[in-house]
Parts: C-alpha cells; sequence; structure tokens
C-alpha cells in the first residue's frame, strides 16, 4: 500500500473528528445562547445553599468591578457544558464504535449512559446534602471582630470544585468495572484489599475536598458504597480467557 493511500483513512478520520467536536461545541453554544439570559437565576440557585445559611444582616460580595457580570456568565457556560455531556458522549461513542469489537460495543454504551448519570447523582449529592452541611458548619463558626462575607467569585470556585469531586468520585463503580474487564483486576482481589481501598478513599477525599473534615467524610463514605456497587456489578464483566471477540 503506497503513503498515499496509508494517508487517506487517517486524513478522513481526522475529519471526522473535527466535525464531531464542531456539532459538540455547536450544541454548547446553542444551549448556552437559550441559557444565557436567565444567568443571574442560575448563580442564584447554585448560590442558595449558603445564602439560606448565613448569618442574619450579612450577604455575598463582589470585589471585582466586573465580577457581578462575569461570574453568572461564567456558570451558564459550565452549566451549558454539564447538560450537553450526554450529546458530547454520543459524538464520541459514534467516533469510536466503528473501531470496537461486538463484545465492546456492548459495554462501552452502558459505561456511557451509567458514568453520565452517576456524574449527574455526584452533584446533586454535593449540592443536596453536602452543600447544606458544610454551609451550616462554616457560618455558625463566629470569630469576634470578624463579620462573615464571602466574594462571589470565591463561592463558584469552591462549589464547582466540590462539583467536580463529588461527580468524579460516584464514577466509582464504572472505574471497577473497566479494570476487570480489561483484566488488570479481578473482584475478588478488590475484596481481598477493601482496607486498604478504604484508607485510600479517605486519602483521596482529603485531597479532592476542600480541608475540612465533613466534606472529606461525606466525600469518602460515598465513594465506600460506590465502590461495594462497583464489585457486585464487575462480575458480570469479568473477561473469559476462553471468550473471543467477534467484529460485528
Amino acid at each position: 500500500m503506497s503513503s498515499a493511500e496509508q494517508t487517506q483513512p487517517l486524513i478522513s478520520h481526522l475529519l471526522e473528528l473535527r466535525d464531531r467536536l464542531l456539532r459538540s461545541m455547536g450544541a454548547v453554544l446553542v444551549i448556552f445562547i437559550a441559557l444565557v439570559y436567565f444567568s443571574s437565576h442560575i448563580y442564584e440557585f447554585v448560590s442558595r445553599p449558603l445564602i439560606e445559611r448565613l448569618p442574619q444582616g450579612a450577604t455575598m460580595i463582589a470585589t471585582d468591578v466586573a465580577s457581578p457580570f462575569l461570574t453568572p456568565l461564567k456558570l451558564t457556560l459550565i452549566v451549558s457544558v454539564f447538560i450537553a455531556v450526554p450529546y458530547i458522549l454520543y459524538q464520541l461513542w459514534a467516533f469510536v464504535a466503528p473501531g470496537l469489537y461486538q463484545r465492546e460495543r456492548r459495554l462501552v454504551m452502558p459505561l456511557m449512559f451509567s458514568s453520565t448519570l452517576l456524574f449527574y447523582c455526584g452533584v446533586a449529592f454535593a449540592y443536596y446534602v453536602v452543600f447544606p452541611l458544610i454551609f451550616g458548619f462554616f457560618t455558625a463558626i463566629s470569630l469576634g471582630g470578624v463579620e462573615y462575607a464571602t466574594d462571589i467569585v470565591s463561592y463558584l470556585d469552591f462549589v464547582l470544585a466540590l462539583f467536580l469531586a463529588f461527580g468524579i468520585a460516584f464514577e466509582v463503580p464504572v472505574a471497577i468495572i473497566l479494570l476487570c474487564w480489561t483484566g488488570a483486576t479481578s473482584p475478588e482481589t478488590l475484596r481481598s484489599k477493601r482496607p486498604y481501598i478504604i484508607v485510600s478513599v479517605f486519602i483521596v477525599g482529603m485531597l479532592l475536598t476542600p480541608p475540612d473534615i465533613f466534606s472529606q467524610t461525606l466525600l469518602a463514605i460515598p465513594m465506600c458504597l460506590l465502590f461495594e456497587v462497583g464489585i457486585f456489578f464487575a462480575r458480570f464483566y469479568t473477561r473469559k480467557e476462553t471468550e473471543s471477540d467477534t467484529v460485528q
């Protein structure tokens, strides 16, 4: 085969990848345009767990001139990407699916769906369970001569870090299934190392969350439970040595 003939498939794949990236970016842009009018309301919704627990007379503040305008827009863009994730994953799936074996296709599609759902669950858990607890604790701490006033940019960075940490942490079952399916480990091996994994989970919780014991513990406990869920489902995806893949 000549070099020109070898180059053609590569160029076609790159063109397809470009088209799918543009479609994904277009989807994010369309959602952003649809939501930009409500950017202030979106920020108010995200900041509600803190605002409802602020001491009487305390408010959030903006220390930069453009913060009241740019911060809600930044959040709206992130929310647009968040909403577009299923479509982005579909574009990724459509790009890689032709090169997968039949058994790999049966595995990847459910994992993509479940990983998206678990990430959403992690974000919802952070908002509805973790935020009320940690903000209630933080605002209850009072120091003499110190007025509680949180900058809107600092608050957004804080909650986005927690959203990302809990969203990733809830992907534990998917990670375990992939490790067992590729043969890197097995459910039996993971069960035997459960004590070490639990300790590691609390260390990960310490690294992924802000330096307070509440958010660390609230992250580690779901990860431990999801670890058990991952072990349970991993047995259905364990690769058998006698099994051979067939291309569809």
